[in-house]
């Protein structure tokens, strides 16, 4: 069982939605893994850490389930879920160069003029970065990545296609695997590719340069399972 201290790990919540708060300080606890993988969570500890009482932790919680971040089993609560497996890495991306470049290809058929310019306007964005070392720091890269991705299968015009995507949280699980720093750059070049070709209305282009943009990220991800433990 985990109860990670403040000082050093998590501030106190403070911002006006309690339980916001609380969920972005645990979040940040499971992606620098300060609660490690596959560990038990104490939402009584964790409430002390947090300063807060055990209602928005447990609130919390149940948004980290569905992310994909934490388990809830009957009578023996939270843990949060083991890091990707190199099988698992491998269907990740297996599904997602299933899916994402079809609605790479449908945003490109399907967009608005208001849609194909709200892609580029997110594609050429410029992340915040917050001081300090570990998720804290890119943060904001992994939001706007994931932000860009959802927003091509929502503009697809698939509902299905978008909820499939969306429920692979693939972001969040990549980035607690392995977050490559050094090449946010290519990223948000790739994003940019696609989302000129999604106004060009080209789908063959947008289906290509979102299964290229994959192939790359799974490149960059390949670290992760070959440094040292």
């Amino acid at each position: 069982m985990t109860t990670p201290s403040v000082s050093g790990q998590v501030r106190p919540a403070q911002r006006l939605t309690l339980t916001d708060d609380v969920y972005e300080s645990l979040k940040t606890l499971i992606m620098e893994h300060a609660i490690a993988p596959g560990d038990r969570v104490s939402i009584d500890g964790l409430a002390r850490s947090l300063e807060v009482s055990p209602t928005p932790v447990r609130e919390a919680l149940a948004r980290l389930e569905s992310d994909g971040l934490v388990r809830k089993r009957a009578m023996s609560g939270y843990t949060t879920t083991p890091l990707l497996t190199r099988a698992e890495f491998e269907e990740l991306f297996e599904m997602r160069l299933l899916l994402e470049p079809a609605a790479a290809a449908r945003a490109a058929q399907h967009a608005s003029a208001e849609d194909r310019a709200l892609l580029r306007t997110e594609a050429a964005a410029e992340p915040a970065v917050e001081s300090g070392d570990g998720y804290r720091r890119h943060a904001a890269f992994t939001a706007l990545d994931a932000r860009f991705h959802d927003l091509v299968a929502e503009v697809s015009g698939s509902v299905l296609l978008r909820d499939s995507i969306i429920r692979l949280h693939s972001h969040l699980h990549l980035h607690r695997l392995y977050f490559p720093s050094t090449q946010a750059g290519d990223t948000a070049a790739e994003h940019g590719r696609i989302a000129t070709a999604v106004a060009a209305a080209d789908p063959d282009a947008a289906s290509a340069a979102m299964h290229a943009h994959l192939t790359a990220a799974r490149t960059r991800h390949l670290p992760a399972f070959t440094r040292p433990q």
